[in-house]
């Protein structure tokens, strides 16, 4: 996954520049040949809809008029991107609250997945257009780093304008060194990029607590100079001229450690076909659930209990109570018939379920 900052896209002039973009876009298009999903994650709207407003460009808008900016800039900023690829580019916009909300939260990823699977190249941005300031994430480094996690990055690549973390400030210390690997974001490590917002950092620290936030999710953080052809090319090639922040244990351990002490919103009961299917790895499905009780939505923690009473597993429940209750006992197909629609041919991937056997019944 790749996030690109406002500063690698705007144009001298106002308005954005194909300049930098460009490489970033050829290396995104090279992953993809190479069989490697990707989704961006794109600053640069509120920067492009100042430009078409040439009478309020040296204005400091209040909120409602940066949100019009947003608004405006960003039918322009999904068409540059659209300008360097063949494949289709789909425009993703979310806010804090769509990541906090367990029922949003999937559908932002399902649909995220989705776009992967048929082919089109996800851009992302912040709604910064209905965002307020107690539902927006900041800025897009954590936007980045919540996309990251919500569509299980292998690796969540960074493109700043500096070459990456240094030991000080590069322009005022002339003993400062590159830092090539962080095992641990620590405060001496957020010491080294200085205030949040100091200029001539590209914003290191924000970067910094950001790749903090995918390390916890099992997620590494590559940290790259994106002005910069060589190094983009060199990233293509598998060499990192920059900071590698290193993940905190597996992706899916932290998905799974959440899912242990999750408390459970309701249960369902499985017959003994579904838990030897569970015990293999498989995903749960509505064939092999005999009952559900309880009263949870979407995307809550559910308990799953063996036929004798057992609990076996924790997961997250593609449906709710009640739809649930429709489709046990039913064959995946079936599902479409009895609701008119559906999410999953699961009622708990495997992906999102834990299981418990080692703690006891």
């Amino acid at each position: 996954m790749l996030k690109v900052g406002s500063s690698l896209l705007a144009a001298d002039g106002g308005g954005l520049s194909p300049r930098f973009a460009l490489q970033l876009a050829q290396f995104v298009l090279a992953s993809r040949q190479a069989g490697r999903e990707m989704v961006i994650v794109s600053s640069g709207a509120v920067a492009a809809g100042r430009a078409l407003l040439a009478n309020d460009r040296d204005a400091a808008p209040a909120i409602a008029a940066k949100q019009a900016l947003a608004a405006l800039g960003q039918a322009q900023l999904i068409a540059l991107w659209q300008r360097f690829f063949e494949a289709p580019v789909a425009q993703v916009l979310l806010t804090h609250d769509d990541l906090r909300n367990r029922r949003r939260y999937l559908n932002a990823r399902a649909a995220l997945l989705e776009l992967l699977r048929v082919g089109a190249v996800p851009v992302v941005n912040e709604n910064d257009t209905v965002a307020v300031d107690e539902l927006k994430l900041g800025d897009n480094d954590n936007l980045a780093a919540a996309v990251a996690s919500l569509v299980d990055a292998d690796l969540l690549l960074i493109a700043t304008d500096i070459d990456g973390l240094y030991s000080g400030h590069p322009g005022h210390d002339p003993e400062a060194r590159p830092i090539t690997k962080v095992e641990a974001i620590t405060p001496e490590v957020l010491a080294m990029a200085g205030d949040a917002g100091a200029l001539g950092t590209g914003g290191m620290r924000t970067k910094l607590e950001a790749a903090a936030k995918a390390a916890a999710a099992g997620i590494h953080t590559a940290l790259f100079c994106g002005r910069d052809a060589a190094t983009v090319a060199a990233l293509g090639q598998g060499v990192l001229h920059g900071t590698l922040v290193t993940a905190q244990g597996s992706r899916l351990s932290a998905r799974k450690q959440w899912l242990r002490h999750a408390p459970a919103s309701g249960t369902v009961v499985i017959d003994a076909g579904a838990e030897a299917a569970l015990r293999r790895g498989a995903s749960l499905l509505p064939g092999g659930v005999q009952t559900v009780a309880g009263e949870f939505r979407r995307g809550d923690v559910v308990a799953v209990h063996t036929a004798q009473g057992a609990l076996l597993a924790r997961g997250l429940m593609q449906y709710n109570a009640r739809d649930a209750a429709r489709i046990a006992g039913h064959h995946s197909r079936e599902i479409d018939v009895l609701l008119g629609f559906h999410y999953d041919e699961a009622m708990i991937h495997r992906d999102d379920l834990v299981l418990l056997q080692r703690e006891g019944a």
